[in-house]
Parts: structure tokens; C-alpha cells; sequence
């Protein structure tokens, strides 16, 4: 069974997204039709823009969403998975591939989503932190002893985690990490703690505008972040979708449930080879692969 993933923040790079526009008219009409729905010109920043510019949150979210979206559907009948997953903001990426959103819905969901997360990341001195080389029962314990608000945010894979909080509480989580052994534990350069409490006003404002958007019965199931189990219920889908601002990311039990489900290869859509790596730490067996257009 062909399993699909998509990633999320950090896979973007400057000029990503150029070659599909000057090579394939679809790729060049949905691009114009983002640029249209965001109200700016992301292309540009896309196409022309620096690390820096790429790295503001409102259009780092749509661009990789955009990267990946319009990769899988230029792929066409060679696109189609049996199921699909993808990493925080690549799950809406994912519910595009299988047809639970629409592409014009699912680019607003995303503008909103970013829009929504910058405004959280505002009020509150917050941040994240990688650990490497400590079981994920040790993190969960450690960041529970911790005064302030600190959690689990992303499993990525066995023996790495991603931490969320705030600031002084992160980085208190952090010395008590290396104390218990981590390998490393170390700050992110991000905007803010992403899937932790301090989302929760992102999560209301998100799940009114997810409330009024149509979801379809999917064609095939999506491993979502906040379940891990394929899901195919678009109820059901709708309600992880506005838990996962303020839930863990479960990327290493998602994908354990899908090769648990028959998922015999991975692609990843998109920009950037993180899932990959992800999936072989995993399972170093399973194929993995680049779409490849």
C-alpha cells in the first residue's frame, strides 16, 4: 500500500516552487489562484524571496502548503495513495490528496491558521526545544516537574522530541534534560509554542472558520496528527483538525499505524527529504521515496 506524507514548517527554502511554475500550466494557474486568495503575491516571495522573508509565519505556512499541494496534483493518477499523513500543517496538504478539502478551501483554512498562530505567538514569551537520545516517558516526566508550561509538542521519532512553552519553562526543561542525559537539548529558532496550551486563542479562532468549511468523505483515510489512527469520517477529521493546534504532533505512532495498516512505501510530497529521514529512524527498512514529477 502507497502511503503519502507531507511536511510541514521548516521544509521551505528560497526559490522553492519556481520550476513548477515555468514548467507546468497548472502549476502556474493555482499559483495565480493563491496569490488572488491570500490577497498578496506569495510567488514572489516564493519564487524571489530570501530565507528571511520565507520565514514569516504568514507565508511560510500557505508556501509549503502550496509547494506540496500543487506537486500532488500534478502528479495526477500516479499521486494516488491508499493513505495519507502529514506533519502538523502538511495534515491539510494530506487532506487535499485525499479530497476531504477542497484546494481554495484548504489555502484559507491555512492563511487563517498562520494568521491565528502569529497573534498566539504575540501574547505570550514562548518557544520550543529539540531533544535528542532520551525515551519519550523521561521527556514527559521532566516537563510534568517543571514549573510554567512545558510539553511534549512533536514526536518525530524514537529518540527525538520536540518540546513547547513557555520560554523560562522551556529552557528549565532543557537543563533538566541534559541532567537526565539527552544528548542534546536545544532551543528552536521558532515564533512560538506551537501544539502546546499557550495556542489555545489560535484553536478558537481556527475552529470557527474550520466549523463553516465543507469536508468531503475522503478517498482514502488520513493519519491524523492527534490520533494516529486513519481516520475517514469527515466529522471526525474535522474535530482532530481543531484539536491539533494545542495537541502533540504523533508522528512516529502515525507512522507505526500505517505500517501497522499494510503501508508498504513512503513519498513524501513536497519540499525537503525531513519525513524521510523521520520514517527510516522508524522502520529502516520501509521505502522511502521523493515524489518525483
Amino acid at each position: 500500500m502507497k502511503a503519502y506524507v507531507f511536511p510541514g514548517q521548516g521544509a521551505q527554502y528560497p526559490g522553492m516552487g519556481l520550476d513548477l511554475y515555468e514548467k507546468y500550466p497548472e502549476a502556474q494557474d493555482l499559483f495565480n489562484k493563491a496569490n488572488k486568495i491570500l490577497g498578496f503575491p506569495i510567488t514572489d516571495i516564493m519564487f524571489e524571496g530570501s530565507a528571511e522573508d520565507l520565514k514569516q509565519t504568514k507565508v511560510t505556512q500557505p508556501a509549503i502548503f502550496l509547494h506540496s499541494v500543487i506537486m500532488h496534483k500534478i502528479l495526477g493518477e500516479a499521486g494516488q495513495p491508499d493513505m495519507v499523513a502529514g506533519h502538523s500543517l502538511g495534515e491539510f496538504s494530506a487532506l487535499v490528496a485525499n479530497n476531504t478539502l477542497s484546494f481554495e478551501d484548504a489555502l484559507k483554512l491555512v492563511a487563517k491558521r498562520a494568521q491565528a498562530m502569529q497573534k498566539a505567538c504575540e501574547l505570550q514569551d514562548s518557544t520550543m526545544a529539540a531533544v535528542l537520545g532520551l525515551e519519550d516517558e523521561m521527556v514527559e516526566a521532566v516537563c510534568a516537574n517543571i514549573e510554567g508550561t512545558v510539553v511534549a509538542a512533536n514526536y518525530n521519532c524514537p529518540g527525538q522530541i520536540v518540546i513547547s512553552g513557555e520560554t523560562k519553562a522551556v529552557e528549565e526543561a532543557c537543563a533538566a534534560l541534559k541532567e537526565k542525559g539527552a544528548k542534546r537539548a536545544l532551543l528552536l529558532p521558532v515564533g512560538g509554542a506551537f501544539h502546546s496550551p499557550l495556542m489555545e486563542p489560535a484553536r478558537e479562532e481556527l475552529a470557527q472558520a474550520i466549523e463553516e468549511t465543507q469536508f468531503n468523505t475522503p478517498t482514502c483515510p488520513v493519519y491524523q496528527n492527534v490520533t494516529t489512527f486513519g481516520v475517514t469520517n469527515p466529522d471526525e477529521i474535522k474535530k482532530n483538525l481543531i484539536f491539533q493546534l494545542t495537541a502533540p504532533v504523533k508522528w512516529t505512532q502515525s507512522v507505526q499505524q500505517m505500517i501497522n495498516d499494510g503501508a508498504t512505501q513512503f513519498t513524501e510530497v513536497g519540499p525537503g527529504k525531513v519525513l524521510q529521514g523521520l520514517i527510516k529512524k522508524v522502520d529502516r527498512k520501509m521505502p522511502t521515496f521523493a515524489a518525483e514529477l
